[in-house]
């Protein structure tokens, strides 16, 4: 019961990273490709682990896993999170489709730092 668990669990692990995949080819701008790199990514590693420890007996093997997991929880949206900044402010331009700038400024300014 536990192999089929497993494999149910990187199976569906797999399918997400290829979703994700797919996503960061498919989509217009690296906003759109960023997101796609790191939510469906993230959740397929954890499904991966969670599956690889489903095979493991050792219990300090399994913490490691867990470790990993809380460490790609941890890292991957942050670290999307300064990327979208960083390219926002260097003016990276967004898709035509895009509805809403959620991080335009309201006062009109363009949001750079003046050269130095």
């Amino acid at each position: 019961m536990l192999d089929v668990l497993g494999a149910v669990l990187v199976l569906a692990g797999v399918g997400l990273n290829l979703v994700a995949s797919i996503g960061v080819v498919r989509f217009p701008d690296l906003y759109a490709r960023m997101h796609a790199a790191t939510k469906p990514a993230t959740l397929g590693m954890v499904l991966v682990l969670a599956g690889a420890a489903t095979q493991l007996d050792n219990p300090s093997d399994v913490a490691k896993l867990v470790l990993v997991a809380m460490l790609q929880f941890l890292t991957n949206p942050v670290g999307a999170h300064m990327i979208g900044r960083a390219s926002h402010r260097a003016g990276v331009p967004m898709a035509p489709r895009t509805v809403a700038d959620e991080l335009a400024p309201v006062d009109g300014s363009d949001g750079r730092r003046p050269p130095t």
